[in-house]
């Protein structure tokens, strides 16, 4: 018997754009004449001390599952931590453990987000904070920053005109992948009383509040300024401060409402139906990483400060590219003059120079004709990857002439 039904997705989902940094990955994965600066994660594995904690909760047995909102010494810890990053004080009852921040951000978004609703995105941004709405029937809104000689600023009441009475949701990523645009305070203060005013929730995507080259251990957080009844949510993890990609720890900060309300409930029955809970050795090893990883931080971030100031540098040499050392995050965001396919651009380097680059496309219309290098290696690498790239261009102009 012939079925006529056609094999498809709902219509959300069929209309989703696969990511576009995985389409370069993917043609070069497993290559190892390939150098990949495609994702954001570093060359170094995670810090010894805290694989021996995974390594010892194994050993003691870790392997059943926990609370859908995480131990509670790992919540204890984090409450510690963000507490007095942002000099404040945090219950750990505001605090939920997922599993990776990816995780972090959907459930935040399925906490919130319905089919119709208005979501504002900061772009260009990390592909998952405006597909992930869309999954979820939402109607987004982009507010593109501007890109002056390689430096990203926002145009502040451009946003707030964005957010009308209607919006039900602001997503923004500061530090941000891909142009490491970094959110002052004075901005960040306007955003919020204006989001007061109105009632919209502030999904804040911290996980690169870390990684700043600016004054402070920390880049400016809505959790400096916003009250414990304010409607800001933060999402993190511990992928990128303490080198951590491949274990898939985050968390989520909830406000508490006058009446003493969070959203940490809803969280863990979210967590429930997507996950469970995040592995307890992988927890284990987290709290580890939190209360011992300053110094992890501090030689990361001395690590990073002088490889962006490298690669800057030497991309600044190539015609063609324009190129800007940005205030955070861990990539340099830079065009390259004639390219109005950056995914062609990319899978190109990659055939033909071993050269695997995430393509400014990846991170929406506005990013078109830019590349995005992670530059969390050493300066070897870095500039083994400046050669490829430079023979690759004088390959194309030769071919041009």
């Amino acid at each position: 018997m012939r079925h006529s039904h056609p094999i498809e997705p709902r219509a959300a989902i069929g209309e989703l754009v696969g990511s576009r940094i995985r389409a370069v990955a993917n043609a070069g994965l497993g290559q190892p004449d390939v150098l990949p600066f495609w994702f954001g994660e570093p060359d170094a594995v995670t810090p010894q001390f805290v694989r021996d904690a995974a390594v010892a909760a194994l050993a003691d047995g870790a392997t059943f599952y926990t609370s859908n909102l995480g131990i509670t010494p790992l919540r204890e810890g984090l409450a510690r931590y963000v507490g007095a990053l942002h000099g404040a004080s945090l219950d750990p009852e505001r605090i939920a453990v997922t599993s990776s921040g990816m995780s972090a951000l959907m459930i935040a978004m399925q906490a919130l987000i319905g089919p119709g609703d208005r979501v504002v995105v900061v772009t260009p941004v990390w592909p998952n904070l405006t597909e992930g709405p869309r999954i979820l029937g939402a109607d987004v809104v982009r507010v593109a920053l501007d890109c002056v000689a390689g430096v990203w600023r926002l145009d502040v009441e451009r946003l707030l005109a964005a957010l009308t009475a209607d919006t039900r949701v602001l997503l923004l990523n500061s530090p941000n992948n891909p142009t490491g645009w970094v959110i002052d305070a004075s901005r960040q203060r306007a955003i919020l009383e204006h989001c007061r005013q109105l009632g919209i929730w502030i999904v804040a995507d911290d996980v690169y509040e870390r990684i700043h080259f600016g004054q402070g251990a920390v880049a400016p957080s809505f959790l400096d300024m916003a009250d414990a009844q304010d409607r800001v949510i933060s999402s993190n993890s511990f992928s990128k401060a303490w080198q951590m990609t491949g274990w898939r720890l985050g968390w989520l900060v909830s406000p508490r409402g006058a009446d003493g309300a969070t959203l940490i409930e809803h969280f863990g029955k979210l967590i429930e139906y997507n996950t469970c809970c995040a592995p307890e050795f992988v927890q284990r090893a987290g709290l580890i990483a939190i209360e011992q990883g300053e110094v992890v931080i501090e030689a990361t971030l001395a690590r990073y400060r002088a490889a962006r100031d490298h690669l800057c540098e030497r991309l600044s040499r190539l015609p063609g590219i324009t190129a800007a050392a940005p205030a955070g995050a861990m990539y340099i965001f830079f065009r390259v003059d004639g390219v109005s396919d950056s995914l062609e651009l990319c899978k190109a380097l990659v055939r033909e120079a071993g050269l695997g680059l995430a393509p400014g496309a990846a991170f929406g219309g506005e990013a078109e004709g830019y590349v995005r290098w992670c530059f969390a290696s050493s300066h070897e690498r870095l500039d083994e990857g400046i050669a490829r790239l430079t023979g690759f261009l004088e390959r194309r102009r030769t071919k041009a002439a």
